[in-house]
């Protein structure tokens, strides 16, 4: 076995969810839910197929996300992952969603960060065993800290005055 580090390659401010599935019909099962659930929404996703013709399946609505879906599901090439990216729209609203459709097993990471996928590739294939999301911890918040985290919450209308 041999471990990979596999970087996601996207814009900074772009918001995906990277997880695992069991079923090739994951596919048309999450677009259907993205659309019902953000409408007007720019999504790419890329569903990794790990059987039979052992495709890249992909579909959208948005030909920037549609092609970051498919340069990053390539890259990845893990069993069953399937990697969701997101246009006007964050993980937070449609995340619950997508957890609930039946064939999604795992969810790894939803996030706008930097995110390095560790994949074990053996001779039969290729999975995820984790993300690196983000950067180390660099300290305990403060009570001014904690002052900006609830402003900024109440700035972007997440929480109430």
């Amino acid at each position: 076995m041999e471990l990979h580090l596999v970087k996601i390659h996207k814009p900074e401010e772009i918001n995906f969810i990277l997880g695992q599935s069991h079923f090739i019909k994951t596919v048309e099962d999450i677009h259907e839910i993205l659309v019902a659930a953000v409408p007007g929404i720019k999504v790419g996703l890329a569903f990794c197929e790990s059987s039979g013709p052992a495709l890249l399946r992909v579909t959208g609505t948005d030909d920037a996300m549609i092609a970051l879906a498919k340069q990053n599901g390539m890259a990845l090439s893990a069993g069953h992952s399937f990697i969701l990216f997101l246009g006007n729209a964050y993980p937070i609203n449609v995340l619950n969603a997508v957890k609930m459709a039946p064939e999604v097993c795992r969810i790894f990471c939803a996030t706008a960060n930097p995110v390095e996928v560790i994949i074990a590739a053996s001779e039969q294939g290729r999975g995820i065993l984790g993300v690196i999301d983000g950067m180390t911890t660099t300290g305990i918040e403060t009570e001014e800290d904690v002052a900006k985290r609830k402003g900024f919450l109440r700035m972007i209308g997440y929480k109430l005055a």
